[in-house]
């Protein structure tokens, strides 16, 4: 049986939209992790298959197949195409799917998944004023007979999360705050030293706040009078890169790589868009019926934390464990730079899962239209 093995993992720090790195083209972000994992994994460049990267938001210096002109720019050969995927927040976590994909099937051997968005060059909603000057909405009749003129947004989704399951906004900064807590232990013990490739003078991720309090979080407006959601419990917009080399057992031989993960199980599914934040619920427990794993076996968890209410819906429902979950800090505390966030996740899993010793980690995130990726790794 054919096996996928993640033999290269590198990322970015994770920067804020007026730190370092807001000023670094989209193209060269993506250019820079490529450049670094051809570095160091070693492999021969010219053997790469495909490079399949996320990127939400492709307008501008973001548009026009992203993945090719990053490659490209980093100085890699002209015969390695690229592909540029949306499925919005889990863009980056799909193309490793795509690229796991691809070598399990047989028909590939070397492929890269990776993922950048620069959400101070390209903000989140920078599409709107393109939909405006064409006048035409992304939804169509077909979309209005099934769900009515009602808002569709990550924000109502959220606050449908906390009305359902009762979250008020204590239980979500108290999340929040063991957010920013875990991310700033993890700097400061070095945690995320090996998996990150420093650039424009920032090594260390700029997202974590040493000086958050429950007394700060409280005082905050909420988004809407009588909502839950603040800013302090919804992660950060932000900037950043990731890579991953997926190889076969063929490739790992003929290119003398060292293993790091095996690809154990995939999935993606679709859940209800008006609340749109759900996915992982059933995207983990789809995950874990293919498997024949238990919640109780997988030794780490990644949930993107898009807004509080998700990881701990996800807990709730799942039976997961959050002192397994987010060990480092999660989005709230460093930062959700959208198309780059599921290779950012990966990276982090597979470092983590070297460092402790942990078997199975699985990663899942929420992305737009209601969906979700969920991803089991075993550590080789």
């Amino acid at each position: 049986m054919a096996e996928a093995y993640i033999v290269g993992a590198v990322r970015t720090p994770v920067g804020t939209r007026k730190g370092a790195l807001a000023g670094v083209h989209p193209a060269d972000l993506g250019a820079h992790v490529l450049r670094e994992l051809v570095t160091r994994t070693g492999v021969d460049p010219s053997a790469v298959e495909d490079v399949i990267m996320g990127c939400v938001i492709q307008l501008g210096p973001q548009a026009g197949d992203i993945a090719r002109t990053a490659w490209l720019s980093a100085g890699l050969p002209q015969s390695v195409p690229g592909v540029t995927i949306d499925r919005q927040c889990g863009s980056s976590q799909q193309a490793l799917h795509f690229a796991a994909q691809g070598v399990l099937s047989g028909t590939q051997d070397l492929v890269v998944a990776a993922g950048v968005e620069n959400m101070a060059m390209v903000p989140m909603g920078a599409n709107a004023s393109v939909i405006k000057e064409l006048g035409a909405s992304p939804r169509g009749e077909g979309w209005a007979e099934r769900y009515g003129d009602q808002e569709i947004s990550q924000f109502r989704g959220a606050q449908l999360i906390c009305e359902k399951w009762g979250y008020d906004r204590t239980a979500l900064e108290r999340l929040s705050l063991e957010s920013h807590r875990r991310a700033v232990r993890a700097i400061d013990e070095g945690r995320f030293t090996g998996q990150i490739a420093p650039i424009a003078g920032a090594d260390t991720d700029e997202g974590a706040r040493r000086d958050t309090t429950s007394e700060s979080m409280a005082a905050l407006k909420p988004l809407r009078e009588g909502w839950e959601i603040t800013a302090a419990v919804a992660s950060q917009m932000s900037v950043g890169a990731a890579a991953l080399l997926v190889a076969s057992e063929q490739a790992v031989r003929t290119h003398g790589l060292t293993p790091l993960a095996r690809v154990h199980t995939l999935t993606v599914v679709g859940d209800d868009p008006v609340y749109m934040l759900t996915g992982p619920i059933p995207a983990t427990q789809a995950a874990l019926a293919r498997s024949g794993l238990t919640i109780d076996d997988i030794d780490l968890f990644e949930v993107n934390e898009a807004f509080a209410p998700v990881p701990l819906a996800w807990a709730h429902e799942t039976g997961a464990d959050l002192e397994k979950t987010n060990v480092n800090g999660g989005a709230i505390a460093l930062g959700h730079p959208l198309g780059a966030t599921g290779a950012i996740l990966a990276t982090k899993l597979v470092h983590e899962l070297q460092r402790t010793g942990g078997r199975y980690g699985l990663q899942t995130m929420c992305e737009g239209g209601g969906q979700a990726n969920a991803t089991i790794l075993e550590r080789v």
